[in-house]
């Protein structure tokens, strides 16, 4: 088992540590992580270079998390005869690492993005149906209230909720809660602006002018 965990940490935090932005970075031109919030999330890069940008990352991003938990999976099934609760604790590790690497990649001296677009492809590739109604709550929420930080975090209450009723055991509960206070400390300076009425709004977003590159 320790092999197992071992293997499937490493190379999830490594899938993890791929990021969108780079791709953004070789097509644009510009380094989002020092403009903008200057981070490498999706966010971020619809922030600094547009739309479409952004939604470039956020797709990476997102796959990449399905990459490593399906990988993870189709390896589990075939190879191993691991209880559905082993299983299910391997395959919660794997996107805990996956989220890890994006947050904290090594190449650049662990400053990374805030794992939201990953998480997203995480649960997609555990619980599908959850990560449906997942995505359509966060998108929901997020234009209900304006601000994308609202709903990023029902996204994780719904993560949250997808490991208590959908996966074997407790440690994917655990791995979801760790997942959930690293998002929280993570966006620390999001809820300041938040209270102080400066972070940025949707509909102010929308309405900006297209960036020129």
């Amino acid at each position: 088992m320790e092999i197992w965990i071992i293997s499937i940490l490493i190379i999830s935090y490594l899938i993890g540590a791929i990021h969108g932005s780079k791709i953004a970075q070789f097509f644009s031109g510009v380094n989002i992580k020092k403009e903008g919030l200057k981070n490498s999330g999706a966010s971020n890069a619809a922030i600094v270079l547009g739309m479409k940008y952004g939604i470039l990352v956020a797709i990476i991003d997102i796959f990449k998390g399905v990459l490593a938990i399906i990988g993870v999976r189709f390896v589990l099934q075939s190879y191993s005869n691991f209880s559905l609760a082993e299983q299910d604790l391997l395959l919660y590790l794997a996107g805990a690492a996956v989220i890890l690497g994006h947050n904290f990649p090594i190449y650049t001296g662990f400053k990374g993005g805030k794992g939201t677009a990953s998480i997203i492809g995480i649960l997609f590739a555990i619980h599908w149906p959850i990560g449906l109604i997942g995505l359509l709550l966060l998108i929901a929420v997020t234009f209900l209230s304006d601000y994308l930080l609202i709903g990023v975090f029902v996204f994780y209450f719904v993560f949250i909720v997808a490991s208590i009723w959908f996966a074997e055991g407790l440690s994917p509960i655990i791995i979801a809660g760790f997942l959930f206070l690293m998002a929280v400390l993570l966006h620390i300076e999001n809820f300041k602006r938040l209270f102080r009425n400066e972070e940025m709004r949707i509909s102010t977003f929308l309405r900006r002018k297209k960036p020129s590159l």
